[in-house]
């Protein structure tokens, strides 16, 4: 593992550590932990939470956790994902293999292997597969980007090797995060952790590294945000003028002056991250088809 990825553990362990001290699951979500959804142990577990109120189904929440590749876990996300789930949402908030020891495209795989699990178990938890929000922050928003481009695309799922099983896809939450693979692997600030995912040699990868050329019409609507402190600020605003260009529905929002950091939005506790989650909400949430639209 390179110095900046053991630089980059050490520095979010204690920063998240500090935001989650004294946080607790809210009483009216009921919170389920570590269930497999591949063998393998922990790297292949999931939570998955809901509120405690009577409904056969609710709308559905994948989360992808951040981490440049090579940290974060369900722990870092119980609240966050809680959070979400009181706003009338089941939730999915799942732990996928590491870099270094596992690389491209290993957390797309595992992105893939958890919906086909909520597929086979959707009688047993009250998850709505047709009506599903995918969500990721910093890293993760960079998988949930390419994975909603293999959702929509047959041409790049026929690149990656790999097909989503039936769900509708009905918008993306990307926030604080970093979307043009190619560019980023020209960035000296990125490229010593980018290495630990991508290899020394990530040119191999071809056409994989190109999710952003399969973007068109077909791809869910949008909600992508970041803050005026977050040092991945200069990612967002391009992307969302991709979106648009392509014919997307996207809304895009920097919260915040210079002391609003990366990936903000992540403490409930936060006035200026529960706005931006409530207004990334009410704009995901009115693509829905279950009836849980404001009228």
């Amino acid at each position: 593992m390179s110095l900046a990825a053991h630089v980059m553990r050490f520095m979010f362990a204690r920063s998240d550590a500090k935001r989650d001290a004294g946080l607790c699951i809210p009483a009216e979500v009921e919170y389920r932990r570590n269930l497999p959804y591949l063998p393998g142990g922990a790297a292949h577990t999931l939570d998955i939470c809901w509120p405690k109120a009577e409904r056969a189904c609710w709308p559905l929440i994948v989360s992808i956790h951040g981490g440049g590749y090579v940290y974060g876990s369900t722990k870092q996300y119980q609240f966050y994902c809680a959070d979400l789930a009181r706003r009338g949402f089941a939730v999915v908030n799942f732990n996928y293999r590491l870099a270094p020891r596992h690389r491209f495209p290993a957390p797309l795989e595992d992105t893939n292997a958890v919906f086909a699990w909520l597929r086979a178990h959707r009688d047993a938890y009250p998850v709505d597969l047709d009506n599903v929000l995918l969500v990721g922050d910093s890293a993760g928003a960079q998988l949930a980007s390419q994975y909603a481009a293999i959702w929509a695309s047959p041409a790049y799922q026929a690149v990656m090797g790999i097909v989503p099983p039936a769900f509708t896809l009905r918008g993306v939450g990307l926030n604080c995060g970093m979307y043009d693979l190619r560019a980023m692997m020209g960035e000296d600030s990125l490229r010593s952790v980018l290495r630990d995912y991508f290899t020394r040699h990530p040119e191999r990868f071809g056409e994989k590294l190109n999710p952003l050329a399969y973007i068109d019409g077909r791809y869910p609507p949008v909600s992508i945000f970041s803050a005026k402190g977050d040092f991945l600020l200069a990612h967002c605003g391009p992307m969302a003028a991709l979106l648009r260009e392509r014919g997307v529905d996207c809304d895009c929002h920097v919260y915040g002056d210079e002391t609003t950091g990366h990936v903000f939005h992540l403490d409930p506790r936060s006035p200026i991250g529960r706005q931006a989650n409530d207004e990334q909400i009410a704009f995901l949430r009115q693509f829905l088809t279950d009836g849980s639209r404001p009228s």
